[in-house]
């Protein structure tokens, strides 16, 4: 099994390249959002302690998330892998990944990170607002709050990652979609 985590500062365009990427590497994406919601859908266990968590309001604690990736490694068949998106963000989030990789006799396979200069994620972002009609997509403050907190996150992670050999970095500033996506498949292609 392969095991990719995505990374990327908000509106770099995870969303927009991870189906590429599973599809063409028949990998399952997981969102760590998506697990949430269909948890939370199907009354399992583990979905209604997030449930009851959200309605108040409070964060939904680490073991609860890494207990829904663990049981989304444990039951979704046919696949050659997963990538993994918004998950981990913090250190404490990826030795846990790690634990639960190794388990399996498992490890991370690569850390695939899609990066644009911070002031093309103010427009990226505000663009999308202007077509998707997001309001917390149109408030500069909010986007400046999402870019902060991905930095204050995910830079330890990178250097964890850095550390293992398994941090792959590539650049989407590209003037389309596709530019874009085909560098990502391309970095893709280096990664064994």
């Amino acid at each position: 099994m392969k095991y990719y985590i995505l990374f990327g500062p908000p509106g770099a365009g995870k969303g927009t390249h991870s189906g590429a990427i599973s599809e063409k590497y028949n990998l399952k994406h997981i969102s760590t959002g998506e697990l949430l919601r269909a948890e939370i859908a199907a009354g399992t266990e583990l979905g209604q302690k997030a449930k009851s968590l959200i309605s108040v309001g409070a964060l939904v604690p680490d073991e609860v998330v890494e207990g829904m990736i663990e049981n989304a490694f444990d039951t979704i068949k046919g696949v050659d892998g997963f990538l993994l998106d918004g998950f981990p963000r913090t250190l404490a989030q990826a030795e846990a990944l790690d634990a639960i990789l190794a388990k399996r006799g498992e490890s991370v396979t690569a850390v695939v990170s899609i990066m644009i200069p911070d002031e093309l994620i103010y427009k990226r972002i505000e663009g999308r607002a202007l077509i998707e009609g997001r309001a917390d997509d149109a408030d500069r403050s909010i986007i400046k709050h999402r870019i902060d907190t991905y930095h204050s996150q995910t830079e330890p992670l990178i250097a964890f990652y850095k550390e293992q050999g398994k941090y792959y970095e590539v650049d989407v500033t590209g003037e389309t979609i596709e530019e874009n996506r085909q560098r990502v498949l391309k970095l893709m292609e280096t990664i064994e």
